[in-house]
């Protein structure tokens, strides 16, 4: 997968970003490597609340609209501005999953932002290890660091994380319900650790669209955000309301330990 970076000419200090998206390149890859994954659509999770339960999550009930989930992985990043801006114009709500070192530690601010404008704050691991690979130890030092410095800088402990890659296993899950998070996969990739080109991103969100669907993108790529406007004006065409995550699944709340696709 790393090969799929696009080589462009940079500057030399764009050089060393350069060395730092090399860490995420392989975030949208097929979720393979798990023996048995059971996943929980959002449907069923609605499902499972109780009958006539109020959808908490602002005024926006799921079982009834078209929902539709946007997420971004591997931020906050120099193009997460921007982005929140357009979230913002667009009266958007977004999940944002983070990464720790060399993200949230350099952009403190921007954490901060997101949850202050209503955006989901929530955890993408702190230095991007495949948690399938390593030891109960270091997965529970990966999803804990982030986990703490989100709740200092925003009041708040996350309660949903992505896993690198969508790797996970019996282990990860059993770690994630100690530290009280559920997983969260995707059912929409535009891949754009392959392409800058926005239109075709664009293109590969809409052909792949549905209700109850979970958008993966990510903000650090130069080609995604500039996406964003024509993904969101194309799908509220087409009748979908965006929501953050807990909102996909409202009235029903999040399992910690429980993984969550379309």
């Amino acid at each position: 997968m790393p090969t799929q970076i696009r080589k462009t000419k940079r500057p030399a200090a764009r050089l060393r970003a350069a060395a730092a998206i090399s860490a995420v390149v392989a975030l949208a890859l097929p979720l393979t490597g798990c023996t048995t994954l059971h996943t929980t659509a959002p449907s069923a999770a609605r499902a499972q609340a109780a009958a006539g339960a109020q959808a908490k999550f602002g005024t926006v009930d799921c079982r009834k609209a078209k929902c539709i989930a946007l997420t971004f992985d591997a931020g906050p990043s120099e193009h997460s501005a921007r982005l929140l801006d357009i979230l913002k114009e667009k009266q958007v709500p977004a999940t944002f999953f983070l990464l720790g070192k060399r993200h949230i530690e350099k952009y403190p601010e921007l954490v901060k932002r997101m949850a202050a404008e209503g955006h989901e704050v929530a955890s993408h691991t702190w230095d991007h290890k495949i948690l399938t690979r390593i030891t109960p130890e270091q997965i529970r030092e990966e999803l804990k660091k982030p986990n703490d410095a989100i709740e200092k800088l925003t009041g708040h402990k996350p309660t949903l994380m992505r896993p690198p890659q969508g790797r996970t296993n019996d282990t990860v899950h059993k770690i994630s319900r100690e530290l009280g998070l559920a997983e969260v996969l995707w059912s929409v990739t535009a891949k754009d650790y392959q392409t800058s080109d926005p239109k075709l991103i664009q293109k590969r969100v809409l052909e792949q669209s549905s209700r109850d669907g979970i958008i993966l993108l990510h903000d650090l790529y130069p080609g995604t955000v500039p996406a964003v406007p024509g993904i969101i004006d194309a799908l509220k065409k087409r009748g979908y309301v965006f929501v953050t995550v807990p909102q996909l699944l409202a009235p029903a709340k999040a399992k910690p330990g429980t993984v969550y696709r379309l």
